[in-house]
């Protein structure tokens, strides 16, 4: 591939000082996009064209690649439960639906549990219920408060595991500082479910003076995550034991109400953040691109990821990248501020590993690339298919 269409490797910024840590790469000095007319450019057309095309789920039926999180699953939101719902809350598409009562500022999400195995290494259903509806509060810059819990339950479910279930949310929720106040409960035949499946709706308050949403990603932006990526995904493919691998890997499930709340008070400016679940953190990268028409860059060293996680995706075929997380966050944040940010995610344990991984670029809007180990570049597109069925 012509390295007419790669930038070069991104200037080294001021870095986080001592102790062997990396420098932050935030600038862009090098402009050059490809020539007009070139191979390059006619692909990153093409690919322009087709993602501005209508969206239209041209399946007769529902498959699993439409709940996987990449291209099928955006293409489901859009073309039928945007179209059918349309207004101005819904369509910034965010975490959470940012809402005006009696003059104060709520913040809504709703989201629904179906992971198999229902209890693996790390955590289960119940905390994995409890911090995913936390974490989509939180990422939206509200203080979660309340939670509703719905239970859908097979015939012949053990009460012993719905009593575990039941006691993880109850210490996840004690954790996160929440409280479960509401809930309803159906019971179907055996054989029309697999166990367990939960359902929950957040609400929370937003007391910053805050305004988030990927949309507003502006080109020199530092782009960090706030630690090691694809732990829980992997966990959960393991889990199921249909692989002869072996690894030390656990969940990272875990509430993020905390993490954020230490990095708005250090960054107020922060443009974004989503929680890197279905899709992992290229799903949420192209979501940026295309949402605030920009392009993205970032490099592979530096994005961590565990040797652990490294190796059985090698193993598995899969690219960390795509794999699901439940306590990170991806925050897109002014490049003036990046030190700031990774030392106040750095500063919670839950984000001591937190980098910069990249950052927004005027060039080839909507597209995102990654800088490769190797020093090529590499585009990274929405995911197509689906590796890691029902990881949440």
């Amino acid at each position: 591939m012509s390295r007419s269409w790669i930038d070069e490797a991104l200037a080294e910024h001021e870095g986080l000082a001592a102790e062997g840590r990396r420098q932050l790469p935030l600038a862009d000095p090098d402009k050059t996009s490809p020539a007009p007319g070139s191979r390059e450019q006619q692909v990153l057309d093409r690919i322009d064209r087709a993602r501005r095309r209508r969206p239209k789920v041209r399946e007769e039926r529902v498959t699993m690649s439409h709940g996987a999180g990449g291209k099928a699953t955006h293409t489901l939101i859009e073309a039928v439960f945007l179209d059918a719902f349309r207004n101005p809350l819904l369509e910034p598409m965010e975490d959470a639906a940012q809402l005006t009562v009696g003059g104060a500022r709520i913040a809504l999400t709703t989201d629904s549990y179906v992971v198999s195995p229902l209890f693996f290494p790390g955590g289960d259903i119940g905390d994995l219920a409890v911090n995913g509806t936390v974490n989509d509060l939180a990422v939206s810059g509200a203080r979660p408060l309340y939670l509703s819990a719905g239970f859908i339950l097979e015939e012949g479910f053990p009460v012993a595991d719905l009593l575990r279930v039941t006691e993880s949310m109850r210490a996840a929720a004690e954790a996160a500082g929440v409280h479960v106040v509401t809930g309803d409960t159906k019971v179907v035949q055996k054989g029309k479910a697999d166990g367990c499946y939960i359902n929950t709706a957040g609400v929370g308050v937003v007391e910053r003076d805050v305004d988030l949403g990927v949309a507003r990603a502006q080109p020199g932006d530092a782009i960090i995550v706030s630690g090691p990526i694809g732990d829980h995904g992997i966990t959960i493919m393991l889990a199921r034991g249909e692989l002869d691998i072996e690894a030390d890997i656990v969940s990272d499930t875990a509430p993020l109400n905390g993490l954020v709340a230490g990095l708005l008070d250090a960054v107020p400016g922060v443009r974004a953040m989503r929680d890197a679940t279905r899709g992992g953190v290229a799903t949420i990268l192209n979501e940026i691109a295309k949402a605030a028409e920009v392009g993205v860059l970032v490099h592979e060293d530096d994005i961590p990821v565990r040797a652990e996680v490294r190796g059985a995706s090698e193993l598995l075929g899969i690219d960390p990248m795509y794999v699901a997380c439940e306590g990170r966050l991806v925050a897109v944040v002014p490049a003036g501020d990046a030190y700031r940010a990774v030392a106040a995610l750095r500063a919670h344990p839950l984000g001591d590993q937190a980098a910069v991984i990249g950052h927004v670029r005027a060039e080839q809007p909507g597209i995102v690339q990654i800088k490769t180990a190797f020093g090529g570049t590499r585009i990274v597109d929405l995911l197509v298919g689906d590796p890691l069925p029902r990881i949440c």
